[in-house]
């Protein structure tokens, strides 16, 4: 599938930034048409430091991805999966992404937001929190795993890679469906973790695409959250 072209659709006012973030909703589709359109948006930033930062949500078909890793344990050997294997450059284990997923790709240049992955990381976990609650999920992060729980079971999966400071990939967010999927790896490597999604936690079968505008709203709201908190850190330094 050929990456879709800058008119993609958004939930909100076609091709317009709306508090230096455009938010674009692309429906589902090939993870290599995906990952070509983040190459070509991050190659663009990095020659106009100027152009919005973008937020793509959308669906995948079913495939696993694995991070910049020499450890390949967490797929299990990998020529029993039933679905296609990507490695890419963003750091950590094995995961799943298919369809019942909201997958977000925050692009999004570091530069203006103190060049701090830490903080960067802590906003995706934290938006995730808060849009997660409004359904009446109390999820929450735990201590050195890098996500969103529900107790002991994990709803949120985040990996990003950086260039230049400018961020790629991001996070894959469990809404509904089938997860047996993840049974075929050992999921970010965390050994008999328990996979989750908002209709497990809610008996509620919301849709992706309203996930997803949710997602937009958020995300619009919060992205004024991790240029300050920048900021404030570059002020106590």
């Amino acid at each position: 599938m050929n990456p879709p072209s800058v008119a993609a659709a958004t939930f909100g006012v076609a091709g317009e930034a709306i508090a230096g973030l455009r938010v674009r909703w692309l429906g589902r589709m090939e993870f290599t048409g995906a990952l070509a359109l983040q190459e070509e948006i991050v190659a663009k930033k990095r020659e106009d430091r100027s152009s919005a930062d973008e937020l793509l949500l959308l669906e995948h078909e079913p495939v696993y991805t694995i991070g910049r890793t020499p450890d390949r344990s967490s797929l299990l050997g990998a020529a029993h999966l039933p679905h296609p294997l990507f490695s890419i450059n963003r750091g950590g284990q094995a995961t799943y992404h298919g369809p019942g997923q909201v997958m977000g790709y925050p692009i999004i240049d570091l530069r203006r937001c103190g060049q701090d992955l830490h903080i960067y990381l802590r906003w995706i976990e934290q938006l995730l929190i808060e849009l997660l609650a409004d359904y009446g999920i109390a999820a929450s992060r735990r201590e050195s795993l890098t996500g969103v729980w529900v107790e002991n079971r994990k709803i949120a999966s985040i990996g990003v890679g950086v260039r230049h400071w400018i961020t790629m990939h991001g996070f894959a967010l469990n809404v509904r469906g089938d997860l047996s999927p993840f049974n075929h790896i050992v999921p970010c490597g965390i050994n008999r973790v328990a996979m989750t999604s908002i209709e497990k936690e809610t008996g509620n079968k919301f849709s992706v695409v309203e996930i997803g505008e949710a997602l937009e709203e958020f995300a619009l709201d919060r992205i004024i959250d991790l240029r300050a908190a920048s900021e404030a850190q570059a002020i106590n330094v």
